[in-house]
């Protein structure tokens, strides 16, 4: 091989070196540039803003009540003999709860029936004898003053059966309520007093005076609220509410006003408002808070974007080739999750719901899309 064609060999190898050296300066040099304005994109997380049904309610606290409670106590005092139910047990209508101790009260309705004995019997004779002198007295073979006799014998012995017959009711009575049933379906709260304990309807106070048992049925419950006089005067019977609690968060469910008073309470200047939720499956349970919901007013098909879309009350981000651009909106109605947009945005458009807090005009933005 001649000298001067290695020569032309290695100038070529130079040059192939050089233009490769020189691309990758130029690959060197737009990298940082590319790198820079990645760096400088904003991630966030956007929605599309979306036509739906937008509610605003009210929300209020409340402590659950069981709709149904009664405190299982006889008509009658005496000394509790039996007690056949224990706290939780759930109970049918007409089941026996308890009893009291009857052996007094079974003599008494004995001495009763033999009083209403002795009163018919009477009341028998009386009248056969006033049927006698009433023919009599058309015959003229008495006198009106013997007639006038045997007549108020007969008024005395129908009133002292009338008498006797109050008596024996009472006496019955009496041993009927000594037997404590149910009066409703339900379940057994609290276990007031013992066997052995002496109980007096007539007092009250807490242990055996204040009942036996007590039974609650919370098939529907119910939730008193106080409302501020605003709002109370957008509430009224019949309207739909919902209920949610800690404890069952997944489940709203779903209810009525049943009370809204008409004057509020003189210390707290508010209103109380009452709401009766079904709760066939007993989820809910009386004694807990609950969170109440009113829906005063409703908008169909408006356009509505997430509560954490819009910034300071008054604007939104939306995203426009790869940028976050400001856009001043008009609210409507509001709900504790979504707002509703009156003017300022177009149905579809992207609009960040994070990473919006301190972002500013025609920052560039990387995004996901999130959650409504």
């Amino acid at each position: 091989m001649t000298s001067h064609r290695m020569t032309g060999m290695f100038a070529a190898a130079a040059g192939l070196c050089l233009f490769i050296a020189a691309g990758a300066c130029r690959k060197g040099a737009d990298r940082p540039e590319a790198r820079e304005e990645f760096l400088a994109a904003a991630p966030v997380k956007a929605v599309r803003a979306a036509r739906d049904t937008i509610s605003e309610r009210l929300k209020y606290t409340g402590t659950v009540e069981a709709r149904k409670s009664i405190t299982i106590t006889p008509d009658v005092g005496g000394k509790i003999a039996r007690i056949h139910v224990q706290e939780g047990d759930r109970v049918s209508r007409g089941q026996i709860l308890a009893e009291l101790e009857t052996e007094a009260l079974r003599l008494q309705l004995k001495q009763a029936e033999a009083g209403m004995a002795v009163a018919e019997a009477g009341f028998n004779d009386a009248l056969k004898n006033k049927e006698r002198m009433d023919r009599l007295l058309k015959e003229n073979a008495v006198s009106d003053q013997q007639h006038e006799k045997v007549h108020l014998a007969y008024e005395a012995a129908e009133a002292q059966r009338r008498q006797a017959q109050a008596a024996l009711s009472l006496a019955r009575h009496a041993l009927d309520v000594s037997i404590m049933r149910a009066p409703f379906d339900g379940i057994v709260a609290s276990k007031n007093a013992e066997v052995g304990d002496v109980i007096n309807p007539m007092m009250g106070g807490f242990g055996p005076a204040s009942g036996v048992l007590t039974l609650v049925d919370f098939s529907q419950v119910k939730i008193v609220v106080e409302a501020i006089q605003t709002d109370a005067l957008r509430l009224h019977k019949g309207q739909a509410a919902s209920l949610t609690v800690s404890y069952a968060p997944r489940t709203t469910f779903p209810g009525e006003i049943s009370v809204v008073n008409p004057a509020a309470d003189p210390a707290t200047k508010k209103f109380r408002v009452e709401v009766i939720v079904d709760n066939p499956d007993g989820i809910v349970r009386p004694g807990t808070f609950g969170e109440v919901f009113f829906a005063v007013t409703t908008h169909e098909n408006a356009l509505v974007v997430p509560q954490r879309a819009v910034v300071e009350n008054a604007y939104v981000f939306v995203i426009e080739n790869g940028r976050a651009v400001k856009r001043p909106v008009s609210l409507g109605l509001e709900n504790s999750h979504h707002v509703e947009i009156l003017s300022g945005l177009v149905e579809g458009e992207w609009v960040i719901v994070e990473g919006n807090f301190g972002l500013e005009e025609g920052t560039p933005v990387v995004f996901e899309e999130g959650r409504s």
